[in-house]
């Protein structure tokens, strides 16, 4: 079969080979906006298979004014909280036709901005970002016109919507639930300094202690990376400054991990001589030994409703609140390991 000039195989190609014109064959080809007989769709989908005609994805964009694709920004994928919710928002938007281009940050503010510069380059349908700290990049992405949902707790503005948990009640509720079990003396891994939810997770942990009229003892605050690594090299700070309290808040799950295990090491035992929780929990938190009690996100809450948001955004944007759980397990003393 002769193609058309250039080489590549078009809908002119398809429409000749299968007896019917082009218009048709865009009607098959994208489900509509007219019906076709089914005999018709049959000769037109063999016509496909026949010539090898692919359709051009980026003209089908221009013409339909929607590049079925979204964006979605992250802090570190490293992270398996993060790679959790990403996972979920990937399903989703599969879901709802939509492919999704992921972007690792990898906490770099730098790279952080060229990602999104590149996104909507591509004219993505939409961006989920989640921000390596609260300064987000919201005014490149608003002068592109994208529509934007944050997944961190800032403050909504026009044309912009959030979904967020609040880490700050999140951080007490979890931290009061170490207290409920008579420890006096609470310590905590927080995140990097400068980081904004390290922040609003020590306050939590503040709050809970002053709540029980307890002292807060800022000694106790070992700053980590939100990793396994900085876990571990947090806990064998503890140790070597001989400051190793009762019960212990990490703010991830992977410091939590590493905590633990450098604790092993030197024959510290979770919880018979440390109580431990943490934040920001994920499948695998039953799984380890001794099992972690943690502050659990409904993911597939979280993708549904930031779908939902992105696609029916209003003017003024809005804030939508996610709740929290805490999830028990061995790791406190709740249960006997």
């Amino acid at each position: 079969m002769a193609k058309s000039p250039g080489g590549n195989v078009t809908r002119t190609d398809v429409a000749r080979v299968a007896g019917t014109s082009v218009a048709v064959v865009s009607y098959v080809i994208n489900n509509g906006p007219r019906p076709v007989a089914e005999a018709t769709r049959q000769r037109v989908l063999a016509a496909i298979k026949q010539t090898g005609y692919r359709p051009n994805a980026v003209a089908r964009a221009l013409a339909s004014g929607t590049t079925k694709t979204f964006g979605l920004i992250v802090p570190n994928i490293a992270n398996p909280f993060v790679a959790s919710m990403a996972h979920v928002l990937l399903q989703e938007s599969l879901n709802h036709g939509h492919i999704m281009l992921l972007g690792d940050a990898g906490d770099d503010r730098q790279r952080e901005l060229e990602l999104i510069q590149g996104m909507l380059n591509r004219q993505i349908d939409g961006l989920f970002y989640n921000s390596v700290d609260r300064h987000p990049y919201i005014d490149v992405v608003q002068a592109s016109g994208t529509p934007l949902l944050m997944l961190d707790r800032i403050t909504p503005r026009p044309g912009v919507s959030v979904l967020s948990m609040n880490e700050r009640l999140a951080a007490c509720d979890v931290t009061r639930h170490l207290l409920s079990h008579g420890y006096q003396q609470v310590g905590m891994i927080s995140g990097p300094p400068a980081m904004f939810n390290a922040r609003d997770r020590i306050q939590g942990w503040r709050d809970a202690m002053q709540e029980r009229g307890l002292p807060v003892d800022e000694s106790l605050i070992f700053p980590a990376d939100y990793s396994r690594q900085g876990g571990y090299d947090a806990a064998q700070r503890m140790i070597a400054s001989g400051r190793v309290p009762r019960a212990l808040f990490a703010s991830n799950e992977g410091q939590a991990i590493g905590c633990i295990r450098a604790f092993a090491e030197q024959g510290i035992r979770v919880p018979q001589d440390v109580a431990l929780v943490c934040f920001n929990g994920t499948t695998q938190a039953v799984f380890h030994v001794p099992s972690l009690t943690t502050v659990r996100q409904p993911l597939s809450e979280l993708a549904q409703r930031a779908i939902a948001m992105l696609k029916n955004q209003p003017e003024e944007g809005v804030m939508a609140e996610l709740p929290h759980y805490i999830e028990t397990g061995e790791s406190c003393g709740c249960l006997q390991p």
